[in-house]
């Protein structure tokens, strides 16, 4: 298995955010770097105040798309940016915790408000070599 990680990947109009771990859940995590990645620099927000996030669906894909959709709201609702994120299994969905800062422009420098998750090139699965990738396109 490889080591986790991050990953944007170009979409016509769009831009599509991808993460990679060992588990579903690092994956998930890593996909949320990807998410702040598309805003700004992640390594310029510092994980000072941490979010409690409970997410349940009825399928890895819906639970993807509900944990991105999440941390969007989170972040408009408290004017905040999230650098680190852990995220463990629960029946039925996740419980994480993002770790974050209030958005400072002259810091943060945001290039794009993302808008939203979307279904579009939606993907949760483990490839032929055991590593789960969690990705779909979101709305910038």
């Amino acid at each position: 298995m490889g080591k986790a990680r991050w990953e944007l990947y170009s979409h016509p109009s769009d831009i599509g955010v991808r993460g990679i771990g060992p588990t579903r859940e690092e994956a998930f995590a890593q996909a949320a770097i990807a998410l702040t990645a598309v805003i700004t620099e992640p390594q310029k927000v510092e994980p000072k105040q941490a979010v409690e996030i409970v997410c349940r669906e009825d399928n890895d894909d819906l639970l993807f798309v509900s944990w991105l959709s999440t941390l969007l709201y989170e972040m408009g609702t408290r004017e905040m940016l999230f650098s680190r994120f852990e995220v463990e299994p629960i029946e039925g969905g996740i419980r994480a915790r993002a770790w974050g800062e209030p958005v400072d422009v002259q810091k943060h420098e945001p290039a794009v408000e993302v808008k939203a998750a979307t279904y579009a090139d939606l993907k949760v699965e483990r490839d032929s070599d055991g590593n789960w990738l969690a990705q779909c396109i979101v709305d910038v």
